[in-house]
């Protein structure tokens, strides 16, 4: 599947993407760019663990303290 791509001109910081290409060890200043912007939107589509505070995602009889003593928990 091919991706649509736009050329653009930004003006941006040198020493920052000379950091991230040292960093990273990405050889070009698009693949670095490219690399930052996919983070980026991964970062935000990540949920915040805040936002699950108090919200129940286990089984009603999932025992973690017998999990951890190796006890069977499915008898």
């Amino acid at each position: 599947m091919q991706q649509e791509q736009h050329r653009t001109n930004i003006v941006l910081d040198e020493s920052v993407i000379q950091e991230a290409i040292a960093l990273s060890g990405i050889k070009t200043k698009r693949a670095v760019i490219d690399m930052a912007l996919k983070e980026f939107v991964a970062k935000y589509k990540r949920p915040d663990l805040r936002d699950l505070q108090g919200k129940n995602w286990f089984a009603d009889d999932y025992d973690h303290k017998a999990l951890r003593a190796g006890t069977d928990v499915s008898d």
